[in-house]
């Protein structure tokens, strides 16, 4: 057993299990994390990968949640402009449609209205027949509304909060199940299994927060032994990856007939994402994917509004994943609100915080409203941090990502411009970090396919906790869209070669 007694112990690497414990640690309280599998694994990098306040949240009247996620666009995007940049999404509109004009822009004057809106342009009106946003969509659609929203690499953000976590002094165990936990003398033992030793440990903790997102209610049932009320409902969603439908760079916003709404969103230069389906799911969460059914309706959907339909043919790549919303008893899906529960629990001396819902998006103010219930149970330890922080790599001006990848390219003129932005994009200004030291296309090391080297794999090894060729080409990065089979399996080999150890 651990002789340290952390004043936290935190369940669940998604994004409220990170930045809770980033915000935690980055205020003076001694912080421990277990994730059973990789961070991001699970809802955390299954998202439309969007930072927006909700649009449609507002016909469900959850203003505060809209509101509050207005405010936090402009406060994620100059914490990690490289990660997270503008968007303009295009409302396409036509008589005869799901929600009238006048509704529409009434939701579109709130939306501008509501949040604290500074540097992200306002609402406007596009003539479809005249604006290049026309030109891929069938011809009915000669007038849409355009408004800003934000974009985000997701499963990025949250390992780069475990990494500020870490760098902080936090523990941080990756591939580490919680499988049993108990009270004694005011104080937690949790103990866990590294899931890929096999190895076993036991720590004590002051508090403990259950942040397993779909797993909540597991981690309640199997590690504390309760007997859980149904705290959460299992909504899936799914994405399809296409070839690129359209040049402009802007995403845009359907309405389906069954009011349901789907984005198509520009997507890693060469390809477009459509999604997200909303269904409840009654599975094991770590089993979910697509169906032939939400295919077909995704592919439906789009093809209502593009001129080239939207055929099975044109997918790339899929993926699904399950949001634990909090179950307020909604009878549809897509009506269930996304809004965030905290439940903190007293009883018996040491003290529980289970997290329910939430969304990228207001992650950072659900750690500070968590931090309020640790306070209020274990004592305060510093003030709110966060919102004036920066994520690694992200130490640059929110319109300086031009002028990152131009000093990159600087620096190491061997880069073709396309590895750079690349880098750029992924990591900021850590990919100076990854070349140093490199100072020739030889440096770059075993080459795997599209412009992903060895160099980036090890620094993605020995900083980001990277164990097997999906943390790289799915999580870190989104290369396996471009790597062939074959090297897919040549950078498994790679990884499986590399010796087990444990990141600082």
């Amino acid at each position: 057993m651990s002789e340290i007694i952390h004043d936290i112990f935190v369940i669940g690497g998604g994004i409220n299990g990170c930045g809770i414990a980033r915000d935690a640690v980055g205020r003076g309280y001694s912080v421990a994390l277990a994730e059973m599998d990789d961070f991001a694994s699970g809802t955390s990098s299954g998202a439309t990968k969007l930072i927006h306040g909700g649009l449609r949240y507002l016909e469900h009247y959850e203003f505060r949640l809209v509101r509050e996620s207005l405010m936090e666009r402009e406060v994620l995007w100059a914490m990690a402009p490289h990660i997270i940049w503008p968007m303009r999404f295009v409302l396409p509109y036509h008589k005869g449609g799901i929600r009238p004009a006048w509704l529409i822009r009434m939701g579109l004057f709130l939306y501008d209205h509501l949040g604290g809106r500074k540097r992200l342009p306002p609402t406007a009106v596009l003539d479809m027949r005249t604006d290049p946003a026309g030109k891929p969509l069938k011809a009915l659609f000669t007038k849409a509304f355009e408004y800003s929203d934000g974009w985000v690499d997701d499963a990025r953000m949250v390992v780069l909060n475990a990494r500020d976590a870490a760098d902080r002094g936090a523990l941080i165990l990756p591939r580490t199940k919680a499988v049993a936990a108990r009270r004694e003398n005011s104080i937690w033992t949790v103990d866990t299994v590294d899931v890929v030793s096999g190895r076993t440990q036991s720590h004590q903790t002051r508090m403990l927060i259950n942040a397993a997102g779909p797993w909540v209610d597991h981690v309640i049932r199997s590690a504390f032994g309760q007997n859980a009320a149904h705290n959460v409902r299992l909504v899936q969603g799914s994405h399809i990856v296409v070839r690129k439908k359209f040049e402009d760079p802007r995403a845009y916003f359907f309405q389906n007939p069954d009011n349901r709404i789907i984005f198509a969103i520009p997507y890693e230069d060469d390809f477009t994402l459509i999604g997200t389906t909303d269904r409840d799911y009654h599975g094991d969460p770590k089993d979910v994917h697509i169906s032939e059914e939400e295919t077909e309706y995704l592919c439906k959907a789009a093809s209502e509004y593009f001129r080239e339909p939207v055929t099975s043919g044109d997918i790339v790549w899929t993926y699904s994943a399950v949001r634990p919303l909090f179950d307020d008893g909604a009878s549809k899906a897509q009506e269930a609100t996304r809004d965030y529960v905290l439940k903190l629990d007293l009883e018996n001396g040491a003290p529980l915080l289970n997290v329910f819902g939430g969304k990228l998006t207001t992650y950072r103010r659900l750690s500070e409203h968590a931090l309020e219930k640790i306070g209020e149970a274990i004592g305060t330890k510093g003030q709110s941090w966060t919102a004036d922080s920066r994520l690694p790599g992200g130490d640059f001006a929110v319109d300086g990502y031009e002028a990152e990848v131009k000093r990159l390219m600087q620096r190491h003129a061997f880069l073709s411009e396309g590895h750079a932005r690349r880098l750029v994009r992924r990591y900021g200004t850590k990919a100076q970090v990854i070349l140093d030291g490199v100072n020739g296309a030889e440096g770059l090391g075993r080459h795997f396919g599209s412009n992903l080297y060895e160099v980036e794999v090890r620094y993605l090894v020995d900083q980001e906790w990277a164990m097997t060729a999906q943390d790289v080409l799915w999580r870190r990065t989104k290369e396996g869209l471009r790597l062939t089979e074959q090297e897919a399996k040549s950078l498994e080999e790679y990884m499986a070669a590399i010796p087990a150890r444990m990141v600082g």
